[in-house]
């Protein structure tokens, strides 16, 4: 979002792009394996839902080095994901065709969390 005030997390574009990427974790993982519920489907899920909302938890501090660091806990929950559907690709219950735009998705949202992280570190800075 460019020249609008954030008034809430729900604004900021980042979060956004995570509950879109939650999203689709949620419909990839529709097709497993009923056994799989409690394994696979469960791990992508949970860490699928994890990255919007420790930017939501992170933004409701109102604290900049909080925000941070909740930030950063989505990134390594971004990072648990990206494992968890390449795992399901490597067991063969996900396709490839169907894990390729998630991965664009991870790679692009990991951008935009290093990026916000930078620019509050250099704003506290100063």
């Amino acid at each position: 979002m460019t020249d609008q005030s954030i008034n809430s997390y729900r604004d900021l574009r980042v979060w956004q792009d995570a509950m879109t990427l939650a999203e689709s974790c949620y419909r990839s993982t529709r097709q497993f394996p009923r056994d799989e519920q409690f394994g696979l489907t469960s791990q992508i899920r949970r860490a699928g839902g994890s990255v919007p909302a420790n930017i939501a938890e992170g933004h409701g501090r109102e604290n900049t080095g909080n925000f941070v660091q909740h930030l950063r806990i989505s990134q390594g929950s971004l990072k648990e994901l990206e494992t968890h559907l390449l795992l399901a690709e490597r067991v063969g219950i996900l396709p490839v065709l169907d894990l390729q735009p998630i991965l664009v998705q991870c790679e692009s949202l990991g951008k935009m969390l290093r990026a916000l992280i930078r620019s509050l570190q250099d704003k506290a800075a100063k």
